[in-house]
């Protein structure tokens, strides 16, 4: 059922307004294939499984030129502010019907136009119909609620250049994924992604989950770890390695510096292999260069952090590698949490995570949904102490905050319906509704902070072109952008 009216939540760092509302009767059918019975097929697709439906387009506006039955234009103006909510008195466009509703913003005299229903669940760039605009806007409009909310267009994969370098990573919303170069031919229950590491980092990812098994623990001057889910293999075609996983990062890394990828590791795989042979083969071969790696044994800024790889490590330590950075240890540590938890810090204090991840049946998604709605919350609810950035500013250590990391993956081995995948076409659209409606919104009757989301480590984002997770998440940085600013 179509809510009666629309609502509006801007979640940019600048006020915005609706001035102008055009209604078209578009027709039946077009050549795009938009009409009812697409739309309706699509929606159930959806809800049924996994795979991901062939999302219809927006009829143009050639198409509702010629097409239209009627046309009505109404001039407005709903003023939305930023990290704001408006409850218009504006009838949305049936889902259900052929009519098209085109909203046109305004900010800073440049105009901006989209027209709803949007896609099924894609995102919507709106049209700028200034020449050479100042801003970028993305829009998600769910249809039931009638809700349509406003994000920046960061662009991914360079996002975190809009934020300075005195920013704590523990203030920032970063999207993640889990089991990260699973994307291969797998067993269905070993895959978690649908697209390679690579294209994850260009479209704004910036933590991998990487599961290792040293290849030759006995002969510590040989660098092979085997990317592996548990005891599996990640691909049927042979093994893959952590090598060309790090050299891709680097390549990443080194055409966009303003960015960082946060690496968790841990040992997993069959054999006799320790934590303490792991971390003497990460140190020796991989995570010694000080200028490709992060491993100071705490959270570091994001200044600290860019152009590098920041470990975090779910692994004991070697006796020798206790002694690194005076003594404190190597890496952020994250040795240990309680297995199957709904939350829970490590002993460091570093992480704070929810991680329950044994859906036996189908009917325990939901249950998985509000583990992951109430971790958010628990981010959200954070005012994270900001160093000042002014000339001249006494320099104080901000008080400890951690890292809040909220795993979205689950699995059943056993039954094809909690698979990664069909967890995750459940979950991710439950996620996307949340962070668009719901989450750090002030009439919610909870604690509002600065409504970071922490980094939401996810599976089977960028499904056919699907980013609507990875933008969401990314979006929830303009209130520390505006922060910022004003400092």
């Amino acid at each position: 059922m179509t809510a009666e009216v629309l609502t509006i939540r801007n979640l940019t760092s600048t006020s915005i307004e609706l001035r102008l509302l055009e209604r078209f009767e578009a027709p039946a059918s077009l050549e795009s294939g938009w009409n009812i019975s697409t739309f309706q097929r699509n929606i159930t697709s959806l809800w049924r499984g996994p795979t991901s439906p062939i999302i219809p387009e927006s009829p143009s506006q050639t198409q509702l030129a010629a097409n239209a039955g009627s046309f009505t234009i109404d001039e407005v103006a709903i003023r939305i502010d930023a990290a704001t909510t408006v409850r218009t008195n504006v009838k949305p466009a049936s889902p259900w019907s052929n009519e098209t509703l085109r909203l046109t913003f305004e900010n800073n005299g440049e105009r901006y136009r989209l027209d709803t229903p949007c896609s099924v669940y894609h995102s919507t760039t709106l049209t700028p119909l200034t020449p050479n605009p100042h801003f970028k806007y993305t829009a998600i409009y769910l249809p039931g609620p009638s809700y349509l909310t406003l994000y920046s267009s960061a662009n991914l994969h360079a996002w975190m250049q809009e934020l300075s370098d005195e920013t704590p990573f523990s203030a920032l919303s970063i999207p993640g994924t889990h089991n990260s170069p699973t994307c291969h031919r797998a067993l269905p229950s070993v895959r978690c992604q649908a697209v390679s590491p690579r294209e994850q980092l260009e479209n704004g990812v910036r933590f991998f989950d990487i599961r290792v098994q040293p290849e030759s623990p006995q002969d510590l001057t040989k660098d092979g770890l085997i990317l592996v889910h548990s005891v599996f293999p990640i691909s049927l075609s042979g093994n893959k390695y952590f090598r060309g996983l790090v050299n891709d990062v680097y390549e990443f890394l080194d055409k966009n510096p303003t960015e960082t990828l946060i690496m968790s590791v841990k040992r997993e795989g069959a054999g006799n292999a320790t934590d303490a042979q792991l971390s003497k083969i990460l140190r020796n071969h991989y995570a010694g260069d000080v200028n490709r790696w992060h491993t100071a044994p705490h959270v570091p800024t994001l200044g600290e952090a860019r152009r590098k790889i920041v470990l975090i490590r779910r692994f004991g330590l070697d006796e020798s590698l206790k002694k690194e950075w005076d003594g404190a240890g190597w890496g952020i540590n994250a040795e240990t949490w309680a297995d199957n938890t709904p939350c829970d810090t490590c002993p460091s204090g570093d992480i704070c995570v929810q991680d329950f991840y044994e859906v036996l049946e189908t009917e325990n998604i939901d249950k998985k949904i509000k583990f992951s709605e109430a971790h958010l919350d628990r981010s959200a609810a954070c005012v994270c102490a900001l160093p000042s950035v002014s000339a001249g500013a006494v320099s104080h250590e901000p008080p400890k905050q951690p890292l809040y990391l909220n795993f979205l993956s689950a699995s059943n081995f056993w039954k094809v319906g909690c698979w990664p995948e069909r967890i995750a076409a459940k979950l991710n659209p439950a996620i996307v509704d949340y962070l668009c409606r719901k989450h750090n919104e002030p009439n919610s009757g909870k604690q509002i902070g600065d409504g970071a989301t922490g980094i939401v480590v996810c599976d089977w984002v960028g499904n056919n072109g699907n980013w609507d997770l990875v933008r969401c998440i990314v979006g929830m940085n303009a209130k520390l952008e505006l922060r910022e600013k004003i400092a």
